[in-house]
C-alpha cells in the first residue's frame, strides 16, 4: 500500500518512521524547517527503548507538491489543523482512499465525513508519547505504540478489506494495531485519559509528578475522568474496564517531569487544542443533558484567559 501521513509531528512522524522502517512506502506531508530536515537528512527517531535511528526511505513534501493517490492517509493534525486535512483530503484523495484520522479529539472521523461524503473516513485514535524534539528529529520518550480505528455505527464499511490488511501491516511494523468493532468506545476510552490530563495539566500548569500522589491535582483529573464516562453512558457506550482506574495506571506510568502536549503549547503562547479537549466537552455534556462541572470550570478559565 501508498501510505501518505498528513502531519509530521510526534504522532505523524512517530507513525511514519516505523512504517517505513518496516520498508512500506510512505510519505510525509511536512513543513518548514521540519521538511527541510527530513528531505536534507532523513527522518531521525530518537528513542530510549531501541535508540536513534535515521530513516531514509521516507519521502517528505509539502501538501502542494503531493501529486499521488494514497491507499491509506493517516490524518495526524492538530485539531485545529483539520480544515486543511480536509481540503487536501478534497485535492488528493481517491475513493478507495481509507482515511483514518487518529487525532487527540474524539470524533474526528465523524467531523472529516460530513464534509467529504464521498470519501471513506475511519474513526481512530493513537497512543505514542512523542513530539519534535528538533528540526527533522523526533523523540519518543516512552516505547507504547498502539493504533485502533473502527467504522462507526451505522457507517457503510466501505474498504472493509483493504481496512483489515491495515491492521496486519502496521503490526509487521511493530505497531500494536487493533481494527475494532467499536471504535465509538475505543476512541472514548482514549479521550477519557488524554482530556483531563490536557485539561488539568494545563489548568494546574505542573509536571505529571502533582498528579501521581494524593491532591487537588489528582482529584481532579479523576473528577474530569467521571464526567467522561458519564458523557459516554449518556451515548450509550458500555465501557469495559473502570476508566478512572486505567486513567491513574497510566498517569502513574509516566515519567514524573512530563507534561502534556496542550499544556506545552499554552505555555508557549501557540494555538492549543483547548477547543477540542476541553470546549467540546462541555458542549457535549449540553447536547446529551450531563454534567460537567470541572470541565465548565476549566473551559472558563481558559476564556478568561484567552486561550484558543
Amino acid at each position: 500500500m501508498k501510505f501518505c501521513i498528513f502531519g509530521a509531528g510526534g504522532t505523524g512522524g512517530t507513525l511514519a518512521a516505523y512504517l517505513a522502517m518496516a520498508n512500506n512506502d510512505v510519505t510525509l506531508i511536512a513543513r518548514g524547517q521540519h521538511l527541510k530536515a527530513i528531505q536534507e537528512k532523513g527522518l531521525v527517531l530518537h528513542t530510549n527503548h531501541r535508540g536513534t535511528v535515521t530513516v531514509d526511505n521516507i519521502r517528505a513534501v509539502t501538501a502542494a507538491e503531493y501529486m499521488d493517490t494514497p491507499d491509506v492517509l493517516f490524518v495526524c493534525v492538530k485539531y485545529y489543523n483539520l480544515d486543511d486535512a480536509v481540503a487536501f483530503v478534497r485535492e488528493k484523495a481517491g475513493k478507495n482512499t481509507l482515511i483514518v484520522p487518529i487525532l487527540n479529539v474524539f470524533g474526528t472521523g465523524g467531523v472529516m465525513q460530513e464534509q467529504l461524503p464521498d470519501n471513506t473516513c475511519l474513526d481512530g485514535c493513537i497512543y505514542v508519547m512523542s513530539e519534535i524534539e528538533a528540526p527533522g528529529v523526533i523523540y519518543q520518550s516512552n516505547k507504547i505504540l498502539r493504533v485502533i480505528f473502527g467504522y462507526r455505527p451505522k457507517q457503510e464499511k466501505k474498504l472493509i478489506d483493504k481496512a483489515g490488511q491495515l491492521e496486519q501491516i502496521l503490526r509487521d511494523a511493530e505497531i500494536k494495531a487493533h481494527f475494532s468493532d467499536n471504535i465509538i468506545r475505543d476512541a472514548l476510552q482514549k479521550f477519557a485519559f488524554v482530556s483531563p490530563a490536557a485539561a488539568a495539566g494545563s489548568y494546574f500548569d505542573v509536571t505529571c509528578e502533582k498528579f501521581q500522589h494524593p491532591g487537588e491535582e489528582r482529584d481532579t483529573f479523576t473528577g474530569l475522568i467521571k464526567e467522561v464516562v458519564a458523557l459516554g453512558k449518556a451515548m450509550e457506550v458500555e465501557f469495559e474496564q473502570d476508566l478512572v482506574e486505567v486513567g491513574l495506571k497510566m498517569m502513574d506510568n509516566l515519567k514524573p517531569d512530563s507534561t502534556m502536549s496542550m499544556q506545552r503549547d499554552i505555555q508557549r503562547g501557540r494555538q492549543s487544542e483547548f477547543s477540542g479537549l476541553v470546549t467540546r466537552v462541555v458542549n457535549l455534556g449540553k447536547e446529551y443533558g450531563v454534567s460537567v462541572p470541572l470541565y465548565e470550570k476549566i473551559n472558563d478559565w481558559g476564556t478568561a484567559n484567552g486561550i484558543k
